[in-house]
């Protein structure tokens, strides 16, 4: 071996490095998971999503825990008027094939925002940090815009800085008042129908008339630690469901599956 120093070791007699691998469909290691919406939703079943299975010490729910998945109110709850917010669902739980997810916060469309902004009125704009009864800290936020009365002569419609101070101030006590008496569960069926925008167009309107008063967003902050019950009271029991009916499959498409499994 000693006489092998010399130049480099050129790897003739070997072929190429390692050799081809035979390239592998990924997707042959995967299972499909059904995501499930907690129950302030009226569509239960999202869709689904799809996980590496268990291999040595990766685990498959491990893989799925923190998913978080964007879905449209719209699809959540079977109405077309809501389909410019985005909830987003973080997966919590595995049980058996369901993926069960709880509230991880609300957007807006980008489209519906911009819609909203005009020119000739103020936009006022808030945020505000707040606790809900079972210990979540959210950031909410806040948009509005002033509205034009009916016999105004002015073309703008702009508010005074201490008026838009005054409702800016006046958003954050309502805000608050309305997500720290109440639990996540709670809070987010009051952000569903937009109760507290319009709890504040009612009262800012003896400082400036509001319109399209909404909340824009919401994040979660700060989650306490998970909590397997809490997580039940909002999902309820899936155990009574029919899990998986068999398909009729035509005979061509069975045909690679069950060379598949043979392979296997």
């Amino acid at each position: 071996s000693a006489t092998m120093a010399v130049g480099k070791n050129k790897r003739m007699s070997k072929g190429k490095k390692g050799g081809k691998k035979k390239a592998v469909d990924p997707f042959t290691k995967k299972d499909w998971y059904d995501i499930k919406a907690p129950s302030m939703f009226s569509v239960r079943n999202i869709g689904k999503t799809l996980v590496s299975r268990t291999a040595g010490t990766k685990i498959a729910s491990d893989g799925l825990k923190g998913r978080i998945f964007e879905v449209s109110l719209a699809d959540l709850n079977n109405d077309e008027d809501q389909s410019f917010r985005k909830m987003k669902l973080k997966c919590e739980d595995v049980q058996g094939k369901n993926v069960l997810t709880n509230f991880a916060g609300m957007d807006f469309t980008t489209d519906k925002i911009r819609s909203l902004v005009r020119k000739w009125f103020s936009l006022i704009e808030c945020f505000v940090d707040v606790k809900t009864t079972d210990g979540y800290t959210l950031r909410v936020f806040c948009i509005g815009f002033t509205k034009r009365r009916v016999d105004m002569a002015k073309r703008t419609c702009y508010a005074q800085s201490a008026q838009i101070r005054k409702i800016r101030a006046k958003m954050v006590e309502i805000i608050t008042r309305e997500c720290t008496t109440c639990d996540l569960k709670e809070l987010v069926l009051k952000f569903i129908p937009e109760v507290i925008g319009k709890e504040i167009e009612k009262s800012c309107s003896g400082i400036y008339p509001l319109q399209n008063v909404y909340i824009r967003k919401v994040k979660i902050l700060k989650a306490p630690k998970f909590d397997l019950t809490k997580l039940m009271e909002v999902h309820g029991d899936y155990s009574g469901e029919e899990v998986g009916t068999k398909m009729e499959r035509p005979a061509e498409e069975a045909a690679p599956a069950a060379e598949a499994a043979e392979e296997a």
